[in-house]
């Protein structure tokens, strides 16, 4: 892969990771536009660990008061009350649905994300799930402090990064709004949620891709790897930027209808024959 390659597939996880749209089918959405080799295992790992670290800046100053107030709760009983750190367990419990099943279910999904009209009909559920989530849910939680009901809920829904054309963040969002969640709360509950998810993933990436390499990683590879990861990281921070401002003043309806159209187009470009069904 040259630089032009990873510095495309790098910007289009940093854009996509964030947004409710599946970085996951844009990734093979573009693969197949350009007619590029769509990037490997252990590539795609180096993109989403630069993506996240977008969210471990942004987000710095919460992650580390709670990652202390968590801390605490551990040695005193009487911390547990504090706000930060009841949302450290609550991200600690909400983690535990993806992190068991994703490395079981991985190999045995991961064939479907290279069927396009998985991936479009994907695209579609999503966009019509969060769509009624946006309009029947409630609007009255500021702050991400859930309930362990709903702890349970949106951990349970982050599941469904593992289907084709689903999204961890989209996924997420529709039950924290079906939950009672402010957009603006949903949303940063829910990038807080994915962190333990997109770094333990992205880890596990880099393990099994190295797996495959017995000789080891080529130089130039990894070099050009760290490239595609800086870019991600650089393009996923103005997104996250973005997409936060945006939210806190916007519904979630024009990322539904790009879903559902992306998703409706794809299909139409598979049954005229313009795109491979197995990409």
């Amino acid at each position: 892969m040259n630089l032009l390659h990873a510095a495309v597939f790098g910007a289009v996880q940093g854009v996509t990771e964030f947004l409710p749209v599946s970085s996951s089918a844009h990734l093979r959405i573009a693969s197949v536009l350009t007619g590029w080799h769509a990037p490997g295992r252990a590539f795609t790992a180096a993109t989403q660990l630069g993506a996240e670290a977008a969210v471990l800046v942004y987000f710095r100053r919460d992650i580390g008061a709670m990652t202390r107030a968590w801390g605490r709760s551990f040695v005193r009983p009487a911390a547990r009350a504090d706000p930060g750190a009841r949302l450290g367990w609550s991200i600690a419990v909400g983690s535990v649905p993806i992190g068991v099943l994703g490395p079981a279910l991985h190999d045995t999904l991961a064939p479907a994300f290279h069927d396009l009209r998985l991936v479009a009909l994907g695209l579609i559920a999503l966009g019509v799930l969060l769509a009624a989530a946006d309009h029947w849910a409630r609007d009255d939680r500021a702050a991400p402090e859930p309930r362990w009901r709903d702890t349970v809920l949106i951990g349970l829904a982050q599941t469904l990064a593992l289907m084709p054309g689903a999204s961890r963040t989209g996924g997420s969002l529709a039950a924290a709004l079906f939950a009672g969640y402010g957009r603006a709360a949903a949303v940063r509950y829910s990038l807080l949620l994915a962190v333990p998810a997109v770094l333990g993933s992205g880890a596990y990436g880099l393990v099994r891709g190295a797996a495959a390499h017995s000789g080891g990683y080529v130089p130039g590879a990894v070099a050009t790897a760290l490239f595609a990861a800086a870019v991600a990281a650089a393009v996923g921070y103005a997104a996250l930027t973005w997409f936060m401002r945006f939210i806190a003043a916007h519904t979630f309806g024009g990322f539904m209808v790009y879903r559902t159209a992306a998703g409706f187009l794809l299909l139409a470009l598979l049954a005229a024959g313009s795109l491979p069904v197995v990409a």
